[in-house]
């Protein structure tokens, strides 16, 4: 438990919080610990879904919070980082809630009585998860930042905020208990529980192949489609309004630490190959011995034991751009 005096010296102290975000923050001290653990998991997920890509999210490696200035022009990239870290906030404060781990909220109160589902009756027991607190915790705390501002970035990053906290609530599923002779489902006890992140992280990188380009509309209160081919965007898609950089130099203002030293896959043609992860300047070799364990045997009882083997392996990396052309990028 961290005291009020704490709780203010902390908030006070975390770069780029605006005064909204620093109020909930000294009121809900360890709401704001769930946050934390949030924006790990978020950058976490990030990395795993754009690991074999030129932009592999770990320009927001620097910055494990989601207050800090996310350093990305308002491409597709900037909205998958605005959906999944507005995701990972919400599954970080309802799986806090469930747990027990929070003064402010605890299992879904609403979940009682009797319920049916495509399988018939049955009664609301164990503990639901309460997403509607993440929901409206996360809206409270991430949206603050962008209120503060009425501009075209502001509105796409509400809009991608909104996308990622919907996205956790797409995929709670019903869990259930049965009862009744020899677990013959006469009587069931259910509960809804999120599922795993990392669908909620497959889905927004499916957003993000099919996001949409928009820009802002006359009265400055939506988006319109660049191209008049492309259809409307609706609530569930990611939009951006800027196209990508190539990621393959080091540019900061668009959040692009280059490629140079990325391990890339010499026999590959898709995103992870050398070819197209090193941006054509080439590739060093690097052959390297690994010691892996092999051989494992199971001893009765109970003890696997295994035999250290050593494998040489090849290891490409990227060249770094040559100075000049380097330099004509930054």
């Amino acid at each position: 438990y961290i005291g009020a005096l704490g709780a203010r010296v902390i908030c006070d102290n975390i770069p780029g919080l605006v005064n909204k975000q620093r109020q909930l923050c000294q009121r809900y001290p360890d709401i704001m610990q769930s946050v934390g653990e949030g924006a790990k998991e978020w950058i976490r997920e990030c990395q795993h879904q754009f690991r074999h890509h030129r932009w592999n999210c770990s320009t927001l490696d620097r910055d494990h919070t989601v207050f800090g200035r996310v350093m990305l022009r308002s491409s597709r990239e900037a909205a998958f980082v605005y959906a999944i870290s507005s995701a990972g906030v919400v599954y970080a404060i309802t799986r806090a809630c469930s747990q027990g781990d929070l003064k402010a909220c605890s299992c879904d109160p609403l979940k009682r009585g009797r319920s049916k589902d495509e399988r018939g009756e049955f009664d609301w027991g164990g503990c639901s998860d309460n997403i509607n607190y993440g929901i409206r915790f996360a809206k409270a705390f991430v949206d603050a930042k962008e209120k503060k501002v009425k501009d075209a970035r502001a509105l796409m990053n509400l809009h991608n905020n909104r996308c990622g906290r919907m996205a956790v609530k797409r995929f709670l599923k019903l869990e259930c208990k049965c009862h009744g002779v020899s677990g013959s489902c006469t009587l069931r006890t259910c509960w809804l529980a999120m599922s795993d992140f990392r669908k909620t992280g497959d889905y927004l990188r499916k957003k993000y192949n099919g996001a949409i380009q928009v820009t802002m509309n006359q009265d400055g209160t939506g988006f319109t489609v660049a191209n008049k081919n492309f259809r409307k965007p609706t609530k569930t898609d990611l939009v951006y309004f800027e196209n990508s950089p190539d990621y393959c130099v080091m540019d900061k203002s668009a959040g692009s630490l280059g490629t140079a030293g990325r391990v890339c896959n010499k026999m590959s043609r898709g995103t992870d190959g050398c070819e197209v992860m090193c941006c054509g300047r080439g590739y060093d070799t690097t052959r390297i011995t690994r010691v892996t364990k092999c051989e494992c045997k199971f001893h009765w009882c109970c003890a696997v034991r295994c035999k250290e083997c050593e494998d040489t392996v090849d290891v490409h990396t990227c060249k770094a751009p040559k100075r000049a052309e380097w330099l004509d990028q930054t």
